[in-house]
Order: C-alpha cells, then structure tokens, then sequence
C-alpha cells in the first residue's frame, strides 16, 4: 500500500472515531487560548485547565496581566510546571500584545513566534483554533503516532509536521491533528501500547515494530 493511501485509510479511522473534536484547552479568546497552550508546555491539558480558572479569575486581558507582579503570575500557574520561566513570559508577551500590538494577538506565525514563550508549536495551535489558519501543530502524540504507523521518519517534529502535511488534505489540517491527539491518548499512547491491541497500528503500523511484538 503507498503511503498516501495508507493516509486516507487511517484518516477514515479518526473520522469514524472522533467525528467531534472539541478543543481540548479550555479558553474564550485567542488570548486566553494563547496563554493556555503556553501554560501546557510539559504539562497535561488536564491540568492546565484546572490552574487557568484561578489566573483568569484575576484577570484574562494583556493590558492587565502586564503590570501583574511575575510573582503573582507564578504563583498561579505553580502547578503547570515551569513557572518561573512561563509567568515571565506571560507577562512579557501581554506587555508586548498591548503595546505593539493594540490589545489583540496577532495573527500571523512570523509575529507569534516573536512572542516570549511562543515556539512554532504554540503558534500553530493559535494558529490553528483561534483563527481558521491551516496548521499542523506536532505534540508528542502526534510525533509518536506518525512515527508508529510509518508516515514520517520521527527523526524530529520538523520533519514530521511536514510529512503529515504533504500527506493529507490542506482543509484538514486543523481537524485532524486534534483527532490524532485523541487517538494517541485514547488507543496509542507512548507506554503500556500494544501495537496489535491498536486499531490502526494493528492495521498499517511500522513492521519493524510490529515485529518486536
């Protein structure tokens, strides 16, 4: 089977299985769903969505949180992991929002990834679900999954995000990187999986690692 048809094939198994795909980070604007995928660096959606109610209680507007102390930021966010590192930059980007940008974030990768904290990862989610953008955003299980069933080499999350591009259909792009993230966390996830137990790796996974099994 060539790749692209394998694609197809395993797109029609996502769609079959999440035929919703709600955003997982909760939020109520590009804003607030900026600081949330910055916030979910190394740390669960779960959690993030746990620990966004108390900040947001505070304030969720970059005109704001700018003159919050970092302490207090910090503070908050504890939980997430990083918080040193991420309520610096959640202050710095919404001092930088505000003044360079009027209040609203902007819209393109060029000036999100300019943001503190914000890699290309990040801005692709922003990208992605705040404005409409087709993006292909590569977490973890998104890295892992492409790597299992032979779509990319998983030599990096580069070259995945532009293996999975070239593969599957531009409009959807942002749909099904949310369905892959469901799919991984749900059927593949990284320990304890069974590739033959695996609805689609059972069918089109890497023989080398079907082998092992």
């Amino acid at each position: 089977m060539k790749k692209a048809e394998k694609a197809a094939a395993i797109q029609e198994i996502l769609e079959r299985l999440y035929p919703e795909v709600p955003i997982p980070l909760d939020h109520s604007d590009p804003y607030t769903l900026l600081v949330a995928v910055l916030l979910s660096a190394q740390c669960t959606d779960k959690r993030v969505n746990e620990v966004t109610p108390h900040l947001w209680a505070v304030t969720d507007r970059p005109e704001v949180m700018k003159d919050l102390p970092v302490e207090d930021i910090r503070e908050i966010i504890r939980p997430c992991g990083l918080s040193p590192a991420k309520s610096k930059a959640i202050k710095e980007l919404s001092r930088i929002i505000t003044e360079e940008h009027g209040g609203v974030v902007p819209s393109t990768f060029e000036e999100l990834e300019a943001l503190p904290g914000v890699g290309h990862k990040t801005a692709s989610v922003v990208m992605s679900q705040a404005f409409g953008v087709p993006a292909f955003p590569v977490d973890t299980h998104i890295h892992r999954l492409a790597f299992r069933w032979a779509l990319s080499t998983g030599k990096n999350v580069a070259r995945t995000e532009a293996d999975l591009k070239r593969l599957f259909p531009r409009e959807s792009w942002n749909r099904l990187h949310l369905q892959m993230i469901f799919f991984g966390r749900e059927y593949c996830p990284a320990r304890g999986h069974r590739m033959r137990d695996c609805p689609i790796c059972s069918v089109y996974g890497r023989r080398s690692l079907l082998k092992r099994e």
